[in-house]
């Protein structure tokens, strides 16, 4: 054989054994929505893109009787139907159904456009749904609200799909956050300051306070960075002048802080507390929610004012309350970027106030029920 002969040989096995290698390699088994895209200057903000639920926020002089054709970057290999592009009617929420690479598994997506602010006013924690996680291991509950039409007008996030990682809790009334009997008229919500068992315990991580707020829970971020996990806000169209409700609060024994060693420490003679206040925004392409590491902070630029109680405290039966919202030093709400969606509002409650960071009481308890945003009338 000679060496023309012999590299032929060696160039032909190369070029079999680097297919037989592209063979192998199994196809992608993800079917999930990266970021979403519309055509022109149409979006008023980022895309909130949830586990099966995408929203799309458009600019108020945007017609919805125009079909609307959004663009999905996809997990490599998937596709969508119908197909990326396609012009759709949003008057009503469309569904796409993402197929992954190698065709086994796939996942619905509800899309809705959203231009002029439709979230209820009023929370009376009369609505949830069981989530499934952990295939079927454990189920959670989802608050949600429906408005004078019908239609379901929000969901409220919390971490509880987080803490089903730590194999701590089965049915809904065993997370951190769930709907319970005994409202002022009705069920109420409950949040319960948890603990994460072993699983915690190796993160670093001991505790799970109990949260609700208004805007979206990112569960991709909740073991490497919690703060940033809690998305706060969604866009608000109205001046809010008062924040109330109702609530009961019972700290659980110990208050403990974790250390650096993940370490957790009673601290003696320190009781927890509870969160619940309103906070209203301004957004901006470098600040498009607020999070656990920012969200009251005196020294943020966006925040336009906030409704906190001042006087929070522990009671068995239920406290009313109702507190003004106050603008903070030197903001002042701009009329035209009100019309324009340019702010946001949320409302935030935990079993510990200092839960973000770990510390608390296990078994900190807080129920909420009928809480009401008063806003000024619009001329």
């Amino acid at each position: 054989m000679t060496i023309k002969h012999i590299f032929a040989f060696l160039t032909a096995l190369a070029l079999i054994t680097a297919t037989s290698c592209i063979r192998e390699e199994p196809l992608n088994a993800e079917c999930d929505i990266l970021a979403v895209t519309l055509p022109g200057n149409v979006l008023n903000r980022q895309p909130v893109i949830e586990n099966n639920k995408v929203t799309l926020i458009v600019r108020n002089d945007v017609s919805l009787l125009q079909p609307l054709a959004p663009e999905f970057a996809l997990t490599p290999g998937a596709t969508i139907e119908p197909p990326s592009g396609t012009p759709l009617n949003f008057l009503m929420p469309q569904t796409y159904t993402v197929t992954s690479q190698d065709g086994l598994w796939h996942k619905t997506y509800t899309v809705e456009v959203q231009k002029n602010n439709a979230i209820n006013l009023a929370y009376n924690f009369e609505n949830v749904r069981q989530i499934s996680a952990l295939a079927g291991m454990c189920s959670y509950d989802e608050f949600y609200e429906i408005g004078p039409g019908g239609k379901e007008t929000m969901v409220w996030a919390s971490a509880n799909s987080a803490y089903a990682l730590s194999l701590q809790a089965t049915t809904p009334a065993t997370f951190p956050t769930y709907q319970a009997d005994g409202g002022i008229d009705g069920k109420c919500a409950v949040l319960t300051t948890r603990s994460t068992g072993a699983w915690g315990s190796r993160l670093k991580k001991p505790i799970a306070a109990g949260n609700l707020f208004i805007g979206t829970f990112d569960s991709s971020s909740a073991v490497a960075q919690p703060l940033k996990a809690t998305h706060f806000g969604t866009p608000f169209y109205n001046e809010p002048v008062s924040f109330s409700g109702y609530y009961k609060y019972k700290p659980g024994e110990t208050y403990c802080e974790t250390d650096k060693d993940g370490n957790f420490n009673p601290v003696p003679g320190k009781t927890d507390m509870f969160n619940l206040y309103l906070v209203f925004y301004e957004t901006t392409p470098d600040l498009q929610w607020l999070d656990g590491s920012n969200v009251l902070d005196r020294d943020n630029p966006n925040i336009i004012g906030s409704a906190e109680i001042p006087d929070r405290h522990a009671s068995d039966e239920w406290v009313e309350f109702s507190v003004p919202f106050v603008l903070w030093p030197g903001k002042t709400i701009d009329a035209k970027k009100l019309e324009e969606g340019m702010y946001n509002v949320a409302v935030v409650m935990s079993s510990s106030q200092d839960g973000d960071y770990f510390a608390g009481a296990v078994g900190s308890t807080l129920k909420v029920d009928e809480l009401l945003i008063t806003c000024k009338t619009q001329n």
